[in-house]
């Protein structure tokens, strides 16, 4: 089941495919989103699971998170590296005492778990794709769930007791952005894992928003996704993503060599913004347009949306030694950048 069968329903597309864009009315459907009203079908993003008692050990030894001993009903967010540090998967994760679930971007379950199976040599695990039989759905609620509930996901960002880097302490995530006043405080967000069967019970008579709304929730929080903030060059750092998804002090696993020497030794060759879109015309840039600064391009823009509230929006990587004050243009439409990974 998807909510494509519903009155006013908009399929999305790329791979937000297969979902509502939304259901009519976008900007109703973001504010109550926002206001903590409405869920979000996101039934196509994939499901993994992994079972077997050398499950979390297995995972803590290959990924970027602490996952040593988690305890059920806790949530946590790691990436997949590649040996030279480049970002190839986000895993949403969560366990509940005998199974661990993953939920991942659209389309790219396939994948992990092809290289999930060929690291699994002897060890007692058990990977499946359970995607045809799950389904997420997003609410906005930062709490864990509790027996008698679906199974959750609580999205970390934009973390928790955490330094600027490159502060080098004890401290086990590290921000290249604000820490105080941070926008994504203000966003709650958890994605329930729910038999398909049950998903239009667990939605029940509350309201429903598209894909649409919640992109620009997410925007607005400075909160990069996989496949769209990210290329096959990005590393952690560029996006923000060790103050969520990087535990600083653990053991190693693939790719961390990168993560430790731009941490400790030097900044990003990229970074992440925000840009406020000239909103005077009626079309807004395609996310991938170039991003110019005079007559050089400088980055591409790689989310777009229109906010409730701040209007046209959008997240761009760009290069790390573009003045933080110069005039950008992006996709031919004029840009004013707010700083999320410094420079």
């Amino acid at each position: 089941m998807t909510d494509l069968t519903r009155p006013g329903a908009v399929d999305g597309s790329g791979v937000d495919a297969g979902v509502p864009a939304h259901y009519g009315d976008p900007m109703r459907e973001q504010r109550l989103l926002g206001e903590g009203l409405a869920c979000v079908d996101l039934s196509h993003r994939g499901v993994v699971t992994i079972t077997g008692p050398d499950r979390l050990t297995w995972l803590h030894s290959m990924t970027t998170q602490d996952l040593a001993g988690l305890p059920p009903r806790t949530s946590r967010q790691s990436l997949v590296l590649s040996p030279k540090g480049h970002v190839e998967h986000d895993l949403h994760i969560v366990d509940d005492g005998e199974t661990t679930w993953i939920t991942v971007e659209p389309g790219t379950a396939p994948t992990l778990i092809g290289w999930l199976r060929s690291m699994q040599f002897m060890l007692r695990v058990t990977v499946e794709d359970v995607s045809d039989r799950y389904a997420v759905l997003g609410e906005p609620i930062r709490a864990e769930s509790v027996p008698g509930e679906p199974l959750a996901w609580v999205d970390p960002w934009p973390g928790e007791g955490l330094v600027p880097a490159p502060a080098r302490g004890r401290e086990p995530y590290a921000a290249y952005g604000p820490i105080e006043g941070h926008p994504g405080g203000d966003r709650a967000w958890r994605e329930l894992i729910v038999a398909r069967g049950e998903l239009a019970a667990t939605v029940g008579d509350r309201p429903l928003a598209g894909t649409w709304a919640a992109e620009a929730l997410r925007i607005h929080a400075w909160e990069p996704r996989l496949g769209f903030e990210t290329d096959h060059r990005t590393i952690a750092h560029e996006v923000d993503w060790l103050r969520s998804a990087v535990h600083l002090h653990k053991g190693c696993y693939r790719g961390q060599e990168t993560i430790a020497r731009v941490h400790n030794l030097g900044r990003p060759p990229r970074r992440l913004v925000l840009l406020h879109l000239d909103g005077s015309g009626h079309a807004l840039p395609e996310a991938g347009s170039p991003v110019v600064a005079g007559d050089r391009e400088v980055g591409r823009l790689t989310s777009v949306a229109r906010h409730w509230e701040d209007g046209p929006v959008g997240l761009a990587v760009i290069k790390r030694n573009t003045p933080i004050d110069v005039d950008l243009v992006a996709g031919g439409v004029a840009a004013a950048q707010t700083v999320v990974v410094s420079a």
